[in-house]
């Protein structure tokens, strides 16, 4: 019995001692976790708060900082693309020798100051072709001045005023052959034969910097035809009179432009004209430019450009042109 009892009481020991290791191995653990999640306790190092003395400081004229602000915008780009061909006199798949050579030059200017605003744009471009056995053939040719300032009405609209000028450099001439098969030339144009000179005022609808609408109400065009003898290569003579040097002619007027780029490096510029005499509204002029221009690295570009004119002083049918280029352009911006 005696045996029986002393077992009891080693058991009991036994239990109440792994209950004590537990609790303080318990307790040991979380003095340790403790210990590692303590952080240090806010404001451990005295801050002495600074003491201001503010102080107003008068600035006169000579002190006061020098800002400058530009309000011009400048952009300038020129190019030259060149096509040449030759082959030899035994050439199997037939073939003619060639030259062409273009270039152009463009200038817009803008200038946006509060409510005010003035753009100005040059674009001069003329191109030359020369087969073997034939005469030279222009390419291209064309001389466009665009000037407009304009007022700020509200967030997009504007009352503008406008002044336009077009022209070209060289003799236009229209090919044909003679009895014998001898390509000949006729006269068609020249410098201020025709030349264009356009002033407007109305209203510009302008939401972003690339797209913009101008309204004419008021529009005055006159046509100046300077070789008073081109009538007679010429019939139609630009609408003007034969014998006569100039032409005034009051209209309503839209122009449109957008210029932006559509994908990297591709841009679209696009111009769209519509001019309708007061006296002759049955017969109304339309012309519309298009370019699109592929940046292939600074300068070299890719462009493709088409034109689409109708006006029955130049011919009794629409008018289209189309060229693509591959050259070299140089950019400098402002």
């Amino acid at each position: 019995m005696f045996k029986r009892i002393l077992a009891l009481v080693f058991i009991l020991f036994g239990l109440i001692s792994i209950s004590i290791a537990q609790k303080a191995g318990s307790e040991a653990d979380t003095l340790l976790l403790k210990e590692l999640k303590q952080y240090p306790r806010k404001n451990t190092l005295p801050v002495r708060r600074p003491v201001l003395f503010p102080e107003v400081v008068s600035l006169s004229a000579a002190s006061a900082i020098d800002v400058k602000v530009n309000y011009w915008r400048n952009l300038t780009a020129f190019g030259i693309n060149i096509n040449q061909a030759s082959f030899s006199d035994n050439w199997g798949a037939g073939g003619v020798n060639s030259l062409a050579l273009g270039g152009q030059f463009s200038y817009k200017s803008d200038y946006t100051k509060e409510d005010k605003n003035y753009v100005s744009e040059v674009i001069m471009q003329y191109g030359k072709l020369k087969n073997k056995g034939q005469l030279s053939r222009k390419t291209v040719d064309r001389i466009f001045w665009d000037n407009k300032v304009a007022l700020k009405l509200s967030n997009s609209w504007y009352f503008f005023g406008s002044v336009n000028f077009e022209s070209q450099f060289d003799f236009g001439y229209n090919f044909s052959k003679d009895a014998q098969g001898n390509e000949k030339r006729t006269l068609l144009s020249k410098f201020m034969a025709p030349g264009y000179l356009t002033e407007s005022f109305g209203f510009e609808y302008k939401p972003d910097k690339h797209f913009f609408v101008r309204i004419g109400t008021g529009t005055a065009r006159q046509t100046f035809v300077l070789d008073k003898s081109l009538y007679l290569t010429n019939p139609k003579n630009f609408g003007v009179k034969p014998g006569k040097g100039f032409r005034n002619e009051l209209a309503f007027q839209v122009v449109s432009s957008f210029d932006k780029e559509i994908a990297k490096n591709l841009t679209l510029k696009s111009r769209y004209a519509l001019f309708a005499n007061y006296e002759k509204l049955s017969s109304i002029d339309n012309r519309l430019d298009l370019t699109l221009t592929a940046h292939v690295n600074r300068l070299i570009n890719v462009s493709i450009a088409g034109t689409i004119l109708y006006d029955d002083d130049t011919a009794n049918k629409m008018q289209a042109s189309q060229a693509m280029t591959f050259g070299l352009v140089y950019r400098l911006a402002n």
